[in-house]
């Protein structure tokens, strides 16, 4: 099994446990297959550990205490999955789970109403539901050999269920390409990272990620988030769980703007996905709040809002990376201008990164990157960029994956980052790219009026010279156009002869 996991096991698993969805939404099956996989999970880890004890023979496999010390959910005998593989058959399978959830729940206060507990009402079809466990069953998700396959089946899962309820994806999830590509750019190595709309806590797996593909220590990461949505919150506290991620992102969902839980927090590190344009955030209500230190966001608009609360949490030398639409880099109603060009002034600004369209599952508009820095002249790591910003022009990159989504690839991920970390090292090897990156001055943002799009500065590529003359080029040109038109001119008579055979002259 665990062969097959590194041949597309996670797809496999998908278009089995999607063929068993009926007519439920992919809104609510989503919670329905991600709780049973968590509970699979959780029972497996619990079971290897039950199994070394049993081997001991000093009769603690019992013993709630072993499981503790080494951070491993405590299981409940029937809410072990054997208990719940053996009743899945059974009319009353849903109201099992619900009480599995229950006492899991009751057993592991970090779990404290977070599990779902929908499996007994009645629009759950219980014979899907038996079989959608007989599936779950034939995988093992924690072994000494595969530690990483859970997370790689939770995150696949997330991306096809975000691919599924389109609009509404968005809510909870990020596309991994646009969060590797943040992440790999400010580095989050070490320190307070921060996420404050942090959906299913896509920022925080790819950080630690991270920190594993460059030999750090996962330790050195203090994780911080807040999430309004309560059932997306549930979805991020599993998540952190399965990967063994500790995260302090309240014991409850909480909205941003108007109950910031980590108000005194200074973060080293920043990483965002604001929901776009957000109009209904209730900003008449806070027109006087301390975030609002470069002017008062338009209640009509929560994106110079989010770009203000993040400014405010970011430490002296922290580094904040944010996904906002291209409307943020040039807007000049209700105040948004003033703004920007206040951020703009106080050299808070590090880059700007326009991304093609139709990455994201919830919108097919462009996006852009705004990459901030608090400390851009003595930062202890990098060189001056005082009164610098870098543009870069990504929008003909990544490559479509299916009708709707465009991913970016690794390729393009590392010629994104690569080149922002070039430009800001002090031996860097950054050159400006024409049509594709440019190092410009505030000077040069100032006469453009504070408007940040990336064309502006980067300009358009030189078109590679083919070596064809001019004459020739038009001389073949014209002679396929004239072959075009004369077809063209022989059809139009053809129809006029139809049409006149049947007694309709034109």
């Amino acid at each position: 099994m665990m062969e097959t996991a590194k041949i597309g096991f996670e797809e496999t698993l998908w278009k089995a446990a999607d063929k068993l969805r009926g007519s439920m939404d992919a809104s609510e099956y989503k919670h329905v297959v991600l709780g049973l996989i968590f509970l699979k999970y959780i029972s497996d880890k619990f079971e290897m550990k039950y199994n070394e004890l049993v081997e001991e023979g000093e009769g603690f496999e019992e013993d709630r205490d072993e499981y503790i010390a080494e951070n491993i959910f405590w299981v409940p005998k029937k809410s072990r999955w054997e208990f719940i593989k053996d009743h899945a058959k059974d009319p009353k399978i849903g109201q099992y789970i619900d009480e599995a959830m229950i006492e899991i729940e009751k057993e592991n206060p970090s779990l404290r109403g977070v599990l779902d507990k929908r499996y007994a009402r009645p629009e759950i079809d219980k014979r899907r539901l038996g079989e959608l466990i007989d599936l779950i069953s034939t995988i093992k998700l924690h072994s000494k050999q595969e530690k990483d396959l859970l997370g790689r089946v939770y995150e696949y899962f997330l991306g096809k269920f975000a691919s599924a309820e389109g609009k509404g994806g968005g809510e909870f999830y990020t596309p991994q390409s646009v969060v590797k590509t943040l992440v790999e750019m400010i580095e989050p190595y070490e320190g307070r990272i921060y996420d404050p709309c942090c959906g299913s806590g896509g920022m925080f797996v790819q950080s630690e990620k991270f920190v594993e593909r460059h030999q750090g220590k996962i330790d050195n990461l203090s994780i911080y988030g807040q999430e309004l949505n309560s059932t997306t919150w549930k979805l991020c506290k599993m998540n952190l769980a399965i990967r063994g991620i500790e995260g302090n992102i309240g014991d409850h969902h909480a909205d941003t703007f108007h109950n910031d839980l980590h108000k005194t927090l200074k973060a080293d590190f920043i990483l965002a996905n604001p929901p776009f344009n957000v109009s209904d955030w209730g900003g008449n209500e806070l027109v006087d709040d301390v975030r609002w230190k470069f002017g008062t966001p338009p209640a009509s608009n929560a994106n110079y809002a989010w770009l203000q609360h993040i400014i405010y949490h970011l430490a002296p030398n922290g580094a904040a990376g944010i996904v906002l639409a291209n409307g943020s880099l040039s807007s000049n109603t209700s105040n948004e201008g003033e703004i920007r060009k206040n951020i703009l002034e106080a050299d808070l600004v590090d880059a700007i990164v326009a991304l093609p369209d139709k990455l994201f599952y919830s919108t097919g508009i462009p996006v852009c990157l705004w990459i901030l820095n608090r400390n851009k002249k003595n930062h202890p790591k990098y060189r001056s960029r005082e009164h610098e910003i870098l543009f870069i022009d990504a929008r003909n990159m990544g490559q479509m994956v299916d009708r709707r989504l465009r991913e970016l690839t690794e390729e393009d991920i590392q010629k994104i980052a690569g080149t922002y970390r070039n430009w800001r090292k002090p031996d860097g090897k950054y050159e400006d790219i024409k049509g594709f990156c440019k190092s410009a001055t505030l000077e040069d943002v100032r006469q453009n009026d504070y408007v940040l799009t990336p064309g502006r500065y980067v300009g358009i590529s030189d078109v590679e010279d083919d070596g064809i003359p001019f004459e020739e080029k038009m001389e073949t040109l014209t002679s396929e156009l004239r072959e075009l038109f004369e077809k063209s001119h022989r059809l139009e008579e053809e129809i006029k002869k139809n049409l006149g055979g049947i007694g309709y002259d034109i």
